[in-house]
């Protein structure tokens, strides 16, 4: 066998090499692969496909339903692949910022990732929280109104599953952690197409919410409003904010249905 002419070949990790091209192998046009799609598309044999596929779902970074396979949110941590498949932050970003003009408030996206919300989009106009929110971001979806819409476009029994699998964090006085509360407010939120949270998160801090739909129909993200208790009520949230959220998300909607 000859010498490797690279002087760091010997240090080269072929494992983890392929792993990374597995992960590679989800783009905007193969969003979800099956076993075999995954394995063609990596050119390695299907049970190596199979054990880089269950590895990369026992770390969080792909969820499987049935046969096929998706990257989660959890891949933003690794160099923002699970957006470049998405391409939902490049299609939301000027219509968030045409949102934040028109209502003078800070607005943003989030997709779920199992019990969370992870930040994928934003448009800060000052800060409103005491930490610092940027791409990347988690925050339990129990306490947001983005989690709230997002976990009500689950089936009922998938939102209480995921609800009842850890406990939930009260963040204020306010915040609900009650399961079967949960569940009638996600009800109802499901039933009106939109979300409201008041103090639950952090005091004082109000947010509105509204789903984001992929061209099959299903909601694919969610985007907010935020504001604070001194300088919007919650009627005027309902009667201002929420019908240009709704047109964002409508537009958002038609670009994404080009795609």
């Amino acid at each position: 066998m000859s010498e490797p002419t690279d002087p760091r070949a010997s240090d080269f990790v072929q494992s983890l090499a392929r792993g990374l091209t597995v992960i590679q192998t989800f783009d905007d046009e193969h969003p979800e692969q099956s076993l075999s799609e995954v394995a063609k598309r990596a050119d390695i044999s299907p049970a190596s496909a199979r054990r880089f596929l269950y590895t990369l779902e026992s770390l969080g970074y792909v969820r499987a339903s049935g046969r096929q396979f998706a990257l989660t949110p959890r891949v933003l941590e690794l160099g923002f692949s699970y957006l470049s498949a998405l391409s939902l932050p490049e299609v939301m970003q000027p219509h968030l910022e045409r949102l934040s003009r028109e209502v003078g408030e800070s607005v943003s996206a989030a997709v779920l990732d199992d019990r969370n919300i992870v930040y994928v989009a934003r448009v800060p106009t000052r800060r409103i929280m005491s930490i610092s929110i940027t791409i990347g971001t988690s925050f339990p979806a129990h306490a947001t109104s983005m989690g709230r819409v997002l976990l009500a476009a689950l089936p009922e029994t998938d939102a209480r599953s995921r609800l009842e699998a850890g406990s939930l964090k009260s963040f204020t006085s306010g915040t609900v952690t009650e399961v079967d509360a949960l569940v009638a407010v996600l009800a109802r939120v499901r039933s009106q197409g939109w979300a409201i949270v008041d103090g639950e998160l952090e005091e004082g801090l109000r947010s509105l919410a509204v789903p984001v739909r992929s061209k099959d129909g299903a909601v694919a993200a969610a985007v907010n409003i935020s504001t604070t208790a001194s300088r919007d009520s919650v009627d005027h949230m309902r009667e201002v904010y929420l019908p240009r959220a709704l047109e964002t998300a409508a537009g958002i909607e038609r670009d994404l249905a080009l795609m």
